[in-house]
């Protein structure tokens, strides 16, 4: 059947449960299509053909064998290549970490196997993730399904490609600054960054850990908004690993509930300009909200300047701090986009002690602040980015007739790492040249099933978006 891999992961999991189609029949014709796309795209970095096709047999058995199937059971997934997978290269696109092969499965990847999820490989990302792009000194450029001479985006990038192409049902990206959030705009996709804590990021390099505990997830990403849900069902849970984990319940709104949260919406920050279909996407969000019967209103909360500077002091300067041990004496040997992204943070004055203790104590006074002002709009509408897909090393861009550079076009999704509210992309409009816009639903800590639900209903309304012509 040619058209398996147009299906969603929720229908895939119903297909091989009701005996509709094999699991055998399913990870054959992803790995058809890896084998006709990935040289265009470059989105993989280990494709595990012989074990997705021992997983396929095996999860078929015990189809036939009337085995009590898991949320997952034979769909095929992939994982970024900077989240632990036994036996798959997990370098994140350094070669100061050439050939590293993690022996364990990270918490998370244990729970899509238990589940019955088909792991087909791992993806490519930028190295060490800083940037918004995808290109590495090991394993190069990934293209974007939409247009091979843009980016997919970073550092979720090889992620997002092969997903929105169809060569994966889904899979688990990380998001230290819109790592998920923008690669799910820029290639017309999904994506959740949940709250810190809420999937668990053991496993992840660079660790959870100090700053980036602060600000760092690993989440979900797939085509459908449903999918995302069923996938933060599988991986939602407490973990040891996680310096932020706590064991939080999925609580999934009812109808009469949800309509109590009023939502607010921006079109832009009166910082950085975006381009006109990106307002409207976010007007056609909150307009098919409103003929829902949602109240909606349009708001800006305060403070999300103040918020960016901080968690650029924490990603940036405090970040450089963490990777600075690895990069000692090395840095000749990394790649030019990491080197731009050094040379950046070298610019700043140095972090001191108590430039570093007085951010944290910012943080937590902006937090408060903001989550008071969700208490009057629990849910926030706003864009992912300033532009769409960029072209491969674009730096600046004229929007409005304003010059926007390359770290202020990413600033709108930067707030909520800092803030620790869950995020919800979803595709809603398209650009001139036919390049698919996604909007962020925002919600408060810990409500990932409101966002999931209200973002649910933004794609039931402003959906069919289409898919790229490959």
């Amino acid at each position: 059947m040619s058209d398996l891999t147009s299906l969603s992961a929720v229908e895939m999991a119903a297909g091989i449960r009701w005996r509709k189609f094999s699991p055998v029949e399913l990870v054959r014709a992803h790995l058809d299509r890896i084998a006709r796309l990935n040289p265009q795209l470059n989105a993989f970095v280990t494709i595990d053909e012989e074990g997705a096709r021992k997983a396929a047999q095996a999860a078929e058995a015990a189809v036939a064998s009337g085995k009590k199937l898991g949320a997952l059971h034979g769909v095929p997934m992939t994982v970024k290549s900077s989240i632990d997978v036994a036996g798959y290269r997990c370098e994140t696109g350094t070669p100061l970490r050439a050939g590293n092969v993690p022996a364990a499965d990270a918490p998370l990847v244990l729970r899509l196997r238990s589940a019955g999820a088909i792991l087909l490989g791992n993806t490519n990302a930028p190295e060490f993730l800083m940037a918004y792009e995808t290109d590495n000194p090991l394993y190069g450029r990934t293209n974007n399904p939409w247009d091979l001479a843009r980016t997919p985006g970073g550092s979720s990038g090889g992620e997002a490609a092969a997903i929105a192409a169809r060569c994966s049902a889904g899979g688990i990206g990380s998001d230290g600054g819109g790592s998920i959030r923008i690669p799910a705009h820029f290639s017309g996709i999904c994506g959740l960054k949940p709250t810190p804590g809420r999937i668990p990021a053991t496993g992840h390099f660079p660790p959870s850990t100090g700053p980036f505990a602060a600000l760092g997830v690993v989440g979900p990403m797939a085509r459908r908004v449903g999918d995302l849900a069923l996938f933060l069902e599988v991986l939602a849970g407490p973990d040891l690993g996680d310096p932020n984990s706590a064991p939080v319940p999925l609580r999934w709104p009812g109808e009469q509930e949800l309509r109590r949260f009023r939502i607010g919406y921006f079109e832009e920050d009166g910082r950085v300009p975006v381009t006109a279909e990106t307002r409207a996407a976010v007007r056609a969000a909150a307009w098919a909200l409103e003929e829902q019967n949602f109240d909606v209103e349009a708001f800006c909360p305060e403070g999300l300047e103040e918020a960016r500077q901080i968690w650029w002091t924490l990603f940036g300067p405090a970040g450089s701090l963490v990777l600075g041990p690895t990069l000692a004496g090395h840095e000749g040997e990394v790649g030019p986009i990491l080197r731009e992204f050094m040379s950046i943070v070298a610019a700043e004055p140095a972090l001191t002690l108590e430039g570093f203790m007085g951010a944290l104590l910012r943080r937590d006074e902006i937090r408060a602040r903001f989550l008071a002002q969700m208490e009057e709009h629990p849910v926030l509408l706003c864009p992912v980015c300033a532009v769409p897909a960029f072209r491969h090393r674009e730096r600046v861009w004229n929007v409005e007739g304003r010059p926007v550079e390359y770290l202020d076009a990413m600033s709108y999704t930067q707030w909520f790492n800092l803030l620790g509210n869950p995020v919800v992309v979803v595709p809603v409009g398209r650009s001139p040249e036919g390049l698919p816009i996604g909007v962020q639903v925002v919600g408060r800590p810990h409500e990932e099933e409101v966002v999931l639900a209200i973002a649910g209903r933004i794609e039931q309304a402003c959906g069919g978006q289409g898919e790229p012509n490959l």
